[in-house]
């Protein structure tokens, strides 16, 4: 009898295992070679042209953001306050670079379950695939902001509902990214976690110091097998404007963090803040390192190294398209 049990309970633990300790994980979809870093450089049409300008080199990504409520901004251009979103001439413009797309669902998340933006999804899916290249899709960014407010559950719901409706729709080339704003959390963080299946890479965001979550959320990209990017960035407050002190106090420990932690790609967002409506006046500074020129040598210095994968002939290639 206690063999028979023995065997009954071995049988159950390994049907109830969906990942046996010999399975192989997942290959990430668009990983970069090892030890080279993909550069995203945004967060508009305007700053992204600024970049390229100022610093004579064209970034291996670019960014635009949407919302799952109407899908603006892909296919022309809109500007809502918070600087001018148009991804259809970021595809023309740079076609040697990636894009990467921001998804706001806040206050969207039980009507996205419900299908009320089904066609929504459906044409972001199609300008997906209409890209023929390489495009990480951050599903409701920054998801345990506090000020977004997501119900970690309903969360979990809606991401998977957008990922399943691009699969079913036969959209290949996009990269799912989980993406936290990397500080103190009101649930677990895995409470959100929509799942080995619907995650492809693990991003956070840096606007003040590197700290312990931001650390802890990398350790987790790793378990989980996962890319791990830097999804949004930039120094708050002071930006670049202090050149050397500045250098010193954000760009040298965000460097820094960026080789301890394994980062694979990074999303700066090159900006002057007070610029754009929605952020003026709040502090945000000018985070342009093109408007500092010890910032920019040092800036150019670093981007030039082997390791970071600009825009180029072979770079989607590079990254398994």
């Amino acid at each position: 009898m206690t063999r028979l049990l023995t065997i009954c309970l071995t049988v159950v633990l390994i049907l109830s295992d969906p990942k046996p300790s010999g399975a192989q994980p997942r290959k990430v979809l668009f990983e970069p070679p090892a030890g080279r870093v993909l550069l995203i450089v945004g967060e508009d049409k305007t700053s992204t042209d600024d970049y390229v300008k100022g610093i004579g080199i064209i970034p291996g990504g670019t960014m635009v953001y949407t919302a799952v409520q109407d899908a603006q901004a892909l296919e022309s251009p809109v500007d809502n306050g918070g600087g001018l979103q148009d991804g259809q001439y970021l595809l023309d413009q740079y076609p040697q670079s990636v894009i990467q797309v921001g998804l706001w669902m806040v206050d969207g998340l039980d009507k996205t379950v419900k299908g009320d933006y089904d066609r929504n999804i459906d044409r972001i899916g199609r300008w997906i695939k209409k890209a023929q290249r390489p495009i990480f899709l951050r599903i409701g960014y920054e998801f345990d902001l506090p000020a977004n407010h997501y119900e970690p559950h309903a969360y979990r719901l809606a991401y998977r509902y957008i990922v399943d409706r691009l699969r079913k729709a036969g959209v290949a080339n996009a990269a799912f990214v989980w993406h936290s704003y990397a500080n103190l959390p009101a649930y677990p963080l895995e409470d959100w976690y929509p799942g080995d299946d619907y995650v492809d890479w693990f991003g956070v965001s840096i606007f003040g110091m590197p700290n312990i979550y931001m650390k802890n959320f990398a350790k987790m990209a790793r378990e989980h097998h996962k890319g791990f990017m830097i999804a949004e960035s930039a120094p708050q407050g002071d930006g670049s404007k202090y050149g050397m002190t500045s250098w010193k106090l954000w760009y040298g420990p965000f460097f820094k963090f960026i080789d301890e932690e394994g980062v694979q790609a990074v999303c700066y967002i090159d900006l002057n803040w007070e610029t754009i409506p929605m952020f003026k006046g709040q502090g945000w500074g000018d985070s342009r390192v093109q408007a500092n020129e010890i910032v920019k040598n040092r800036w150019i210095n670093e981007i030039r190294k082997e390791k970071f994968l600009n825009a180029s002939p072979g770079l989607f290639k590079s990254l398994g398209q």
